[in-house]
């Protein structure tokens, strides 16, 4: 039996909660399930491939990674996968250079999102015979949505969901699957996900939105897909107090905040 731990460390959509020069009860609260800062999750795998018996993988890494990192402790990272290229999920890819001690490290993007971070920080993935002192180590890797990436011992499967008009990734590690952002997904992609039983989904808001599922969308595509257990992610202030919107869903069906964890036996 092995062990895969899983550690939300951001639960936000791209402008964070709480929203800078709002007064609403969500971005006053006191709780701190009502902070969330941009997503992004950590996932350690048991794997004896790996040095230390652990792989660790990263998907995304917004603007709030150094933040998150400070949280969550300082050890090496075996690979980033990055679902798309808007700033809430890449803005802290600088950020890795001090993870450069434990050696390079492989970033998975696809070929929109890889075209895109090249243009916008170039200095990040330059060869390493000519790269300036300091920057992140780093090697840009281009993957396809339904080709598995192996990561030391750990497969990883990049599938396609639509954000809005704009294709970008999903994981699935075994029975876990990470899935933000999205709006809708093509029937031969959504195949990849059967079986899925711990599911993270992205849910912005209650009412409708042209790029984003709601809440009661995510809640839908987890009974959907038939997940044992399902976080929503990618919440908006407008999503509510968490005490009392947790309360609300359904069982099995979590309401998700930062520095959230769980672990799946498999």
């Amino acid at each position: 039996m092995s062990r895969m731990r899983v550690t939300l460390l951001g639960t936000g959509t791209s402008c964070g909660v709480p929203q800078l020069g709002c007064k609403c009860r969500v971005c006053t609260s006191d709780d701190p399930r009502d902070k969330r800062l941009r997503c992004s999750a950590l996932v350690e795998i048991d794997d004896p491939s790996a040095k230390n018996g652990v792989t660790r993988i990263l998907l995304d890494c917004g603007p709030d990674f150094r933040q998150q990192m400070l949280r969550n402790g300082f050890q090496p990272i075996d690979a980033i996968f990055i679902s798309h290229e808007h700033y809430d999920h890449v803005g802290g890819i600088d950020d890795i250079r001090p993870f450069s001690v434990f050696g390079d490290m492989v970033i998975y993007a696809d070929d929109y999102c890889a075209t895109h971070l090249m243009e916008r920080i170039p200095y990040c993935f330059t060869p390493k015979d000519v790269r300036y002192p300091g920057v992140p180590g780093i090697d840009l890797e281009r993957v396809e949505p339904g080709q598995a990436v192996k990561v030391n011992g750990v497969d990883v499967l990049p599938l396609q969901v639509m954000h809005g008009k704009l294709p970008i990734l999903a994981f699935r590690i075994g029975c876990f699957a990470y899935v933000t952002d999205m709006k809708t997904i093509h029937p031969d992609q959504e195949r990849l996900l059967h079986g899925v039983r711990y599911l993270i989904v992205n849910g912005l808001r209650h009412e409708e939105h042209m790029t984003h599922q709601s809440v009661e969308d995510a809640v839908a595509f987890a009974d959907k897909l038939g997940a044992e257990e399902a976080y929503i992610i990618h919440m908006s202030h407008h999503v509510g107090l968490h005490a009392e919107e947790a309360a609300k869903l359904p069982p099995h069906r979590h309401l998700a905040y930062d520095g959230m964890q769980f672990s799946i036996e498999f």
